[in-house]
């Protein structure tokens, strides 16, 4: 059986890095607000998954205080769209530089 303490090491640190990043670097870029707030749960999605993950950590939020529309109408199009065009390329890049 192999060990899984890097792997929660791992996960641990990937944790605390999008809490510091959301509160430190986004939240203030975003505005300081309630859309921050929740955009900023969306970010902490993206960062320990995918969309579906910013998705649900919105509406978790949302479903306690009340709705963004702002956030609900930014992070499906940004993570739905532009991330897979952004992955495409990349990884097209990257099996070019590869190969």
């Amino acid at each position: 059986m192999q060990r899984i303490d890097p792997l929660i090491a791992i996960l641990m640190a990937q944790v605390v890095l999008m809490m510091l990043f959301a509160y430190m670097v986004a939240f203030p870029l975003l505005g300081r607000d309630y859309d921050a707030a929740v955009l900023c749960a969306g970010i902490c999605g993206f960062g320990l998954g995918a969309t579906p993950n910013a998705m649900a950590n919105m509406s978790a939020m949302c479903y306690k205080y009340h709705y963004s529309v702002k956030s609900f109408l930014i992070v499906p199009i940004i993570g739905g769209m532009f991330t897979d065009l952004i992955n495409t390329g990349m990884i097209t890049m990257f099996l070019n530089f590869f190969h």
